[in-house]
């Protein structure tokens, strides 16, 4: 592991390495908050950013995690429909209570807890794909089919 890396993003790592993943989470000296701001800042395309969006069940109060292609927006009627009740959007206390980290950093392995993952089929047409490392700065490459299996996400239309 890098120890240069801020404490969030060697929990990422940890847990990365932990899933058995050689994926390296990198600190990059500008924010990648934004989908279009990681793109520019690894060099690939805005769909090749896995947005982390933290969702609640509006019924049970549970978190929902959908990972999204960065050219995508999330169609609340169908993750409703994969959740099998209502959600709405998290506000940042819920989504750093549930995830550990910060919203613009939450990374799609790491938790807190265990957290019903849904991932965008769209994420899957690429060779590589690159998801947030616990900080606004830090970001990690991945393969959609490693992303899936370390997250146990459902595959599905999201957008």
């Amino acid at each position: 592991m890098n120890e240069e890396l801020s404490g969030s993003a060697l929990k990422v790592q940890a847990a990365l390495r932990a899933l058995g993943l050689e994926c390296q989470v990198v600190e990059l000296p500008g924010s990648t908050r934004t989908a279009l701001e990681a793109a520019q800042a690894v060099g690939c395309t805005v769909g090749q950013i896995v947005k982390s969006l933290v969702f609640t069940g509006q019924a049970s109060g549970r978190p929902l995690l959908a990972l999204v292609s960065g050219s995508n927006r999330v169609d609340e009627k169908k993750l409703a429909g994969l959740a099998g009740e209502a959600t709405g959007k998290a506000d940042a206390d819920f989504a750093r209570v549930h995830t550990g980290y910060a919203i613009g950093g939450v990374p799609p392995v790491g938790h807190s807890e265990t957290i019903e993952t849904f991932i965008d089929e769209d994420l899957l047409q690429y060779g590589e794909v690159w998801a947030a490392a616990g900080t606004p700065h830090a970001v990690f490459p991945i393969r959609p089919a490693d992303l899936v299996r370390a997250t146990g996400g459902k595959v599905a239309a999201l957008k």
